[in-house]
């Protein structure tokens, strides 16, 4: 029975090409969304994913399916460029500048979208997309965007989580504080892009966030954490899959898959939630921390999180 619900569905092409898309962006998301939650850029999230609508409705006037995937890139690297530049000026708080990208970028896709005859159509599958429809293309391009962030992360781990935790410290010692959240930004933009086509431009930011919030309450280790976000994103997708095709198929109840796959993520946080507490109390009771992992819960203020001074970054 388990087998049935659970594998039987991946035997079809259309779905098992779904299936590698999907575990591709729950590892991508899953790793960088740690970052997102941690530095409490939900909203930045939420800003890029409505920023690179007007890239995927220019670039599917332009070019058709084909497109999409160019047309957002431009615009997702413009408005994490834009965001990083205006949130660095005191004079503009981070709110503000969200706000101004996320209408204005929004606001002209939406625009552009509403002179084709096919608006209605065309608007609903740039935002929830078709995850069904993906085809090999697609997987190479987000396994290609998988490696060069996951190598970006390796690279600068130690960089990025300075600067997570003590901004002042990571200044101090030399590290351009803009430069690595233009890093982390971009990272955050090319995980919208490789969304873009399978989930679309709204349904992406369950990717990023709720995988790494439900991990966050169950573990205060980061490397747990990413560890628990990068599962969380893949069984979610491989589940969400499932229960759509079965209920579908089986049951006649139509399901969208891309919008079955949060749900199966929201699940998983609903589930954090309730035994998170538990689960923590047991970790903390447990052996003290490794020299390389950092805890996120009690990095004092002015510390640097294990290992962060030593390693390559940003200087």
């Amino acid at each position: 029975m388990l087998s049935r619900l659970l594998l039987d569905p991946f035997a079809l092409p259309f779905m098992r090409r779904a299936l590698i898309e999907v575990l591709l962006l729950g590892a991508l998301a899953g790793g960088v969304g740690v970052f997102v939650v941690l530095r409490r850029l939900a909203f930045l999230a939420d800003a890029l994913t409505h920023a690179v609508f007007p890239g995927v409705v220019i670039g599917y006037l332009v070019s058709g399916q084909s497109g999409i995937v160019p047309g957002a890139l431009v615009f997702a690297v413009l408005a994490a460029v834009l965001f990083t530049v205006a949130a660095a000026r005191a004079r503009v708080g981070q709110d503000a500048a969200l706000a101004i990208l996320l209408t204005s970028f929004f606001g002209l896709g939406v625009v552009l979208v509403s002179r084709q005859r096919s608006y209605t159509a065309d608007l609903t599958t740039f935002l929830f997309g078709r995850v069904l429809t993906v085809d090999s293309a697609q997987i190479t391009q987000t396994a290609v965007v998988a490696v060069a962030v996951g190598l970006v992360l390796y690279a600068l781990r130690k960089e990025l989580l300075l600067r997570t935790f003590d901004q002042q410290t990571a200044q101090a010692m030399g590290y351009r504080v803009v430069l690595l959240d233009l890093v982390l930004n971009l990272m955050i933009a090319l995980v919208v892009v490789a969304a873009v086509k399978a989930v679309g431009t709204i349904l992406s930011i369950a990717l990023l966030v709720v995988p790494a919030a439900a991990a966050r309450l169950l573990s205060d280790r980061l490397l747990v954490v990413t560890g628990l976000a990068v599962l969380f994103g893949m069984l979610g997708g491989w589940l969400g899959l499932a229960a759509s095709y079965e209920a579908s198929i089986n049951h006649g109840v139509r399901l969208a898959s891309g919008a079955t796959v949060v749900l199966a993520l929201v699940v998983f946080y609903l589930l954090a939630l309730g035994v998170g507490p538990l689960v923590r109390r047991r970790w903390r009771r447990g052996a003290r921390l490794p020299e390389d992992v950092a805890d996120v819960d009690e990095l004092p203020a002015g510390r640097l999180a294990p290992g962060a001074r030593t390693g390559g970054g940003v200087r």
